[in-house]
């Protein structure tokens, strides 16, 4: 999303991944991790590159990323929240294409989620309804999928503008597709956001299955969630503090005895409702810096404001190996950077 948290006071690609080369542009790092590059116990940061910072493709602004995915050959796909879909290619991250996206009346998204499904098609979300549509490889809409009435933006719902559906992941086996919710609702207690997810029906369509409870750290919010191998997630929480700076926590988080809030109409921490469990993996400010720099106040100068991440294969231990990209708003103060992590989970 183009507005960010401001806090006053304060895995369906992953088989084509798992040999996608390491990016070498002008910031890269070295592909071997030294122990002086973990962020925490189980994960680790390679390098980061800053190569599409305040760049254009075929006259078209490159950044204002949202999400990643892993497409079928490889490449990266990389979704800007002004309706631009990149294919970039996985070794240099230089742009290779884009497809502009619209809604049914041709108008631009606030795309923010994205899913390259096992058909080629794109699954994206829009914020600002919100909605998840299936488009073809070049831009076609496909079909939408239904949304609860309860997440629909207020006045039809209950959601907050600019605070829905930030994320997006297909389960392992491909036939569930989830989706989170970057803020609570009205009437949810202010620390629970909603997860919805979808079942695959015949013919590639979704009808709406399960919802879920995610608890938030204070002041956070959700930008990004996707699945491991094993059908738990890595949820990406993010918030900013004026003249301080991002907070960025990546944390593992397991739905699978999670109790179903679908038909839950006020999440208020009631007994009896297990929300989804989640581990903190690690805060993205004690990563080691690597010689970046920030234009603006950050606790790390490595940090600016992620919002993307794919899991984009495994290394030689069996670690994740994860894409993060920040959304650079088309701000001058800000950056836009690709992080890659090792993440034991």
């Amino acid at each position: 999303m183009r507005l960010r948290h401001v806090i006053a006071t304060v895995t369906a690609g992953l088989a084509a991944a798992t040999t996608l080369a390491a990016a070498g542009p002008a910031t890269a790092r070295p592909a071997n991790t030294p122990a002086g590059h973990a962020c925490s116990a189980t994960v680790s940061i390679d390098r980061f590159s800053d190569a599409l910072d305040k760049t254009t493709y075929d006259g078209t602004f490159v950044g204002n990323f949202s999400a990643l995915a892993v497409d079928r050959d490889g490449s990266i796909a990389a979704l800007e929240d002004r309706s631009q879909l990149f294919d970039l290619d996985a070794r240099t991250l230089q742009p290779r294409s884009a497809v502009h996206l619209a809604d049914e009346n041709g108008a631009d998204l606030d795309s923010e989620g994205l899913v390259i499904d096992r058909d080629g098609t794109r699954l994206v979300t829009s914020e600002v309804e919100p909605s998840v549509r299936r488009y073809s490889r070049d831009g076609k809409i496909l079909d939408r999928l239904p949304v609860p009435s309860s997440l629909l933006v207020a006045p039809a719902g209950r959601a907050t503008f600019n605070q829905t559906f930030e994320g997006l992941t297909l389960l392992p086996g491909g036939h569930t597709l989830l989706a989170s919710m970057e803020d609570p609702i009205a009437g949810d207690a202010a620390d629970l956001v909603r997860f919805q997810t979808w079942t695959r029906t015949r013919g590639g369509h979704f009808r709406l299955a399960a919802q879920y409870a995610y608890r938030i750290d204070a002041g956070l919010g959700v930008p990004e969630v996707q699945a491991t191998p094993d059908g738990r997630l890595l949820v990406l929480e993010r918030g900013f503090t004026a003249g301080v700076g991002n907070t960025v926590r990546l944390y593992l988080a397991d739905p699978r005895h999670a109790t179903d809030t679908s038909g839950i109409e006020n999440l208020t921490g009631q007994p009896g409702v297990r929300p989804i469990r989640k581990t903190l993996l690690a805060d993205i400010a004690a990563c080691p810096s690597l010689g970046a720099t920030a234009r603006q106040p950050q606790p790390n100068p490595l940090l600016d404001n992620i919002e993307g991440m794919a899991i984009t294969g495994r290394d030689h231990t069996g670690r994740l190996k994860v894409l993060l990209v920040s959304d650079d708003n088309q701000n001058p103060v800000q950056t836009t950077r690709f992080y890659y992590l090792r993440v034991r989970v």
